[in-house]
């Protein structure tokens, strides 16, 4: 698959066995693969090349690890962070996410999981860059909706009446989906792909209905009569 003009994707880990793996498997998509062995490596790739579109690191790594590299990378780039490494506890999780991670896989991977959650975070990422291109957002970079709802992409904050909202990382992913796609009606196949980058069972269709859910108690001034997130019956859903 020829990889002019595709997405630029810097894989960081000091193992230069899992580089190669990462890049075979990213290549064969038609992505385009820099490689960074530690983060300080890192950084200076980002540095040299400015037009990356997703980082996936590593969390054990020597000079700096992958929670400090993070940080690092975020006050440099928007680009989105899939932490990608053998610790698995809940806690490396939540530093992951609290340092500027999007995601998180864990080492061993399946290839298909991989792929899925790279391609829906290319697409989110593609999609916010080309609404902020066409819209250019508010004048203070927020984003209004309905209901005295309020999205802060730059702060990952959603406002509710100017208090900020608590949402679970997967809520927040969900609302930012549907925003992204505002107008547009958004299947529970697309939405689950989407946001848990897994692939769609019948079963999965309860997790996105749970979420969305959650999300109406949040943020719906009545969530047994949404004006914000909309049922498209037979559909999915859609933010207008």
């Amino acid at each position: 698959m020829s990889t002019e003009n595709s997405h630029l994707i810097l894989v960081v880990d000091d193992e230069a066995d899992i580089r190669a793996l990462l890049r075979i498997l990213l290549e064969k998509d038609g992505y385009r693969v820099l490689e960074a062995a530690d983060g300080i490596k890192a950084l200076e790739a980002l540095r040299d090349h400015g037009d990356v579109s997703l980082i996936l690191l590593d969390i054990m790594m020597p000079k700096l690890d992958g929670f400090e590299t993070a940080r690092a990378l975020r006050k440099k780039t928007d680009a989105p962070i899939l932490f990608l490494t053998a610790r698995s506890s809940d806690a490396d999780k939540s530093v992951a996410y609290v340092s500027g991670g999007d995601d998180y896989i864990v080492k061993p991977f399946h290839a298909t999981d991989l792929r899925l959650k790279v391609g829906a975070m290319l697409r989110r990422f593609d999609l916010y860059r080309s609404r902020d291109e066409e819209e250019g957002d508010a004048a203070d970079g927020c984003i209004r909706f309905t209901g005295d709802i309020e999205w802060h992409p730059d702060e990952r904050v959603i406002y509710k009446l100017g208090v900020p909202v608590e949402l679970t990382e997967r809520e927040y992913l969900l609302f930012v989906r549907l925003a992204e796609g505002r107008g547009e009606c958004l299947t529970p196949a697309t939405l689950y792909e989407d946001v848990w980058g897994e692939a769609y069972l019948a079963s999965s269709s309860n997790t996105v209905i749970v979420h969305i859910a959650n999300l109406r108690r949040k943020l719906e001034k009545e969530p047994s009569s949404p004006a914000l997130i909309r049922t498209v019956w037979g559909k999915g859903y859609r933010i207008d």
